[in-house]
This record gives structure tokens, C-alpha cells and sequence, in this order.
């Protein structure tokens, strides 16, 4: 289940290397630049209040369901291949199913690596490779870890939500327009801890490691509410140099039936551990 998956773990790899670069120009993370600087606060609210703004979009959002539609762009100024997650998803129900996929940005026609993912309750269950003959793999929801940098451990939108939450030095950029809809933007940066929120221990070594070697390690969160209170927009955005990450993931159809079924239990083999460029 691993063979297809390497070239993003060398990805990943040249990543890290070109963290300890400096600062130079990078093209491996799209419009990073523009989330390198945080707006300039409204001068009617505090941090504090754009904080408690996203704070109760957040858990607006959680009490619902909506289509997830997710782009992660890894990049080492050379190579970027970019991580798709499209499906549905019931924080409420804690249910969901997912599509993940892998490309390679220079190679948009070629086949890419494709997983599917359910959320059942407390279980996280993985198929859709040939090799595994309509079999699952399955693991704790809770157990699960992220192995690379803004990824969710199985790719779960609720940690996503949880580190939005956790974004300080908040400031409100403006209005815009998300996909036809209305919403006001805020932008700030994640702590350390938040960063590397469940993270494998491996990889927050390397992450330290990086920390160390450059002075620092800022990731910038935004978030985009719209008029019902609730996140239709989030991205995490880290650049360093010609290396970058950014993670985009829209939310749409507030409120809509979620279908997910776990998968027959004959069918499954539970797995302690998963890692991978596709479970994140």
C-alpha cells in the first residue's frame, strides 16, 4: 500500500532540507506571500474579540455538516505536488466519508494515488487500493497522528478546525466573497504547540529541528465566517524560503444529510499505526 506513495515522502524530505535556507523567493506555495503579513486590526475590536469571532465559528460550524473541499500544496521551490480531500462530513454525527488524492503539479494528466476514507464514530476506516481486493484498514480516530507538516492525522476536518481555534494575534482582514458566498476574513498565526498539534514524534523532532536552524517557525491561519456564523474557509500557510506548505479547505452545504457507513467488520484489519502522504 506504500510503494505508490514514496514521491511525496522524498517530497516531504526536500522540505524540511530547504527550511534551513533563509528567506528566499519560493514558488512552491502558490500565493503564500499574500498571508506573510496579518492585516491590520480593526481599530473598533480588539485581538481578543476577532478571537472569540472565530472561536464561535468554529464551534458553530462542529454543532453541523457540510462537503469538504480540501487542496494541501507541498513544495520545495522545484517539485510541489498537491494532496486533494473532497467529501462529506457530520462533526455532529462524527461521521464522514472522504476522497484523497495525490498529484504531482507538473504532471496534471498523469494517474495519481487515490484512498477512501469513513468516519464511524471513534474509527477511522481506509480502502480503495487494488492491492487490498475490497479489504479496510481501520484505526482509532483518537490514536491517529499527522506525520507531515499541516496535515491532520486521517485528514480529519476537525483537527483542522481545532488548530483555527487555537490561531492568536487574530486580525480582521475584510469582507469577501467565498464561492458566491458573503464572509468577513481573519487572519493570525498558530502557536508552536498548535503547529505540531498530535503530531508523530519523529516528525515534531524535525519540525524543533527546523526551529532551531532558522530562529523560528511561523505558520499563518485564516479563517473566513460567513453571515450564519459559521467557517466556509480555512488555510494554513507556512514559507519558508523556497520550501512552503499551504492547506486550503472549503466548507459548503451547511446542514447537509451525511451518508457514511462503516465497512462490513469481516472486511476489516485494524492497524495500530498509519502513516503516508495520503492518511497525512
Amino acid at each position: 500500500m506504500q510503494r505508490p506513495l514514496v514521491p511525496l515522502v522524498v517530497a516531504a524530505a526536500l522540505l524540511c532540507a530547504g527550511c534551513s535556507g533563509g528567506s528566499g523567493s519560493g514558488s512552491g506555495s502558490g500565493s503564500a506571500r499574500e498571508a506573510e503579513k496579518p492585516g491590520k486590526a480593526s481599530p473598533s475590536r480588539s485581538a481578543e474579540d476577532h478571537g472569540a469571532a472565530v472561536r464561535a465559528a468554529v464551534a458553530a460550524t462542529k454543532k453541523s455538516s457540510a462537503r469538504i473541499d480540501e487542496q494541501i500544496e507541498i513544495g520545495d521551490g522545484t517539485t510541489e505536488y498537491v494532496v486533494s480531500i473532497k467529501g462529506d462530513f457530520d462533526w455532529a454525527g462524527a461521521k464522514g466519508r472522504l476522497a484523497v488524492a495525490l498529484r504531482n503539479a507538473a504532471s496534471p494528466g498523469k494517474t495519481s494515488p487515490r484512498m477512501d476514507e469513513i468516519f464511524d464514530g471513534g474509527t477511522v476506516y481506509v480502502g480503495g487500493f487494488a492491492e487490498m481486493d475490497g479489504s479496510w484498514g481501520s484505526i482509532r480516530r483518537d490514536k491517529a497522528e499527522a506525520h507531515y507538516v499541516l496535515r491532520a492525522p486521517m485528514n480529519d476536518p476537525e483537527h483542522v478546525l481545532r488548530q483555527v481555534a487555537e490561531m492568536r494575534r487574530i486580525s480582521k482582514v475584510g469582507e469577501e466573497t467565498v464561492h458566491g458566498t458573503p464572509a468577513v476574513h481573519y487572519r493570525g498565526v498558530l502557536p508552536d504547540e498548535t503547529v505540531t498539534l498530535r503530531m508523530a514524534k519523529d516528525m515534531r523532532a524535525k519540525i524543533d529541528s527546523v526551529r532551531e536552524q532558522t530562529g523560528g517557525m511561523t505558520v499563518y491561519a485564516d479563517a473566513w465566517i460567513d453571515r450564519n456564523g459559521r467557517i466556509v474557509r480555512t488555510r494554513l500557510d507556512w514559507h519558508m524560503g523556497a520550501a512552503g506548505a499551504k492547506a486550503t479547505m472549503n466548507l459548503a452545504d451547511h446542514g447537509k444529510p451525511v451518508r457514511a457507513k462503516a465497512p462490513d467488520p469481516g472486511r476489516v484489519v485494524p492497524m495500530p499505526d498509519l502513516g503516508g502522504p495520503l492518511p497525512g
